[in-house]
């Protein structure tokens, strides 16, 4: 897949050193979390705060194929306090969004950045792994590809359209047109 890298990114690539770093966005229904690979806040293309994590987050690859097939990631958050284990075990996440963007550091303003969407998907599993005062939390995202895999339960009939779309006639006459012959062409 093609992408548009933005501007801000292909400027960087001409210097001597750069800072590169991920963001996540853990689109969990009661609360958001913005996360990235940095410490301290940040503001990211100046609509979001996201907090600093350093090196407890780690991105597996992100991969790309030139077929179109769902290639998924791997989040692992490391030593995580024991105490705020509940709030990952309560709060439900299978299906909610996640994106990873990719930057590099602007050291001119350094609280506020620019990045680029590398991968969106759902979040799957997760695995928490418990030490005595420390923990893990692994979470697996699906690509939004893996839509195209999952089958659709929807019927074309009366009952699923007005399910969807109450007030749609569209599918009332279909049976009354199955058995109906019609005289084509010979004016009339």
């Amino acid at each position: 897949m093609t992408r548009t890298i933005i501007s801000s990114i292909l400027n960087k690539f001409d210097d001597a050193e750069v800072s590169p770093f991920y963001a996540v966005d853990l689109l969990f229904d009661s609360t958001p979390i913005y996360i990235w690979t940095g410490f301290g806040d940040i503001i990211i293309d100046g609509t979001q705060t996201y907090s600093g994590v350093g090196e407890v987050l780690s991105i597996s690859e992100v991969q790309e194929s030139q077929d179109i097939s769902a290639k998924g990631i791997n989040l692992t958050l490391s030593g995580i306090p024991s105490s705020l284990l509940t709030y990952a075990l309560n709060t439900p996440y299978q299906g909610r969004l996640c994106n990873v963007k990719f930057g590099f550091i602007d050291w001119s303003s350094p609280t506020t950045q620019s990045a680029m969407l590398v991968f969106t998907g759902y979040m799957d599993t997760m695995v928490i792994e418990e030490g005595p005062e420390t923990s893990t939390i692994v979470t697996s995202v699906e690509s939004r590809l893996i839509d195209l895999e999952r089958p659709r339960n929807r019927r074309y009939t009366t009952q699923n359209q007005k399910q969807r779309h109450s007030g749609d006639l569209a599918f009332d006459f279909f049976e009354s047109l199955q058995n109906q012959r019609l005289q084509w062409g010979g004016g009339g």
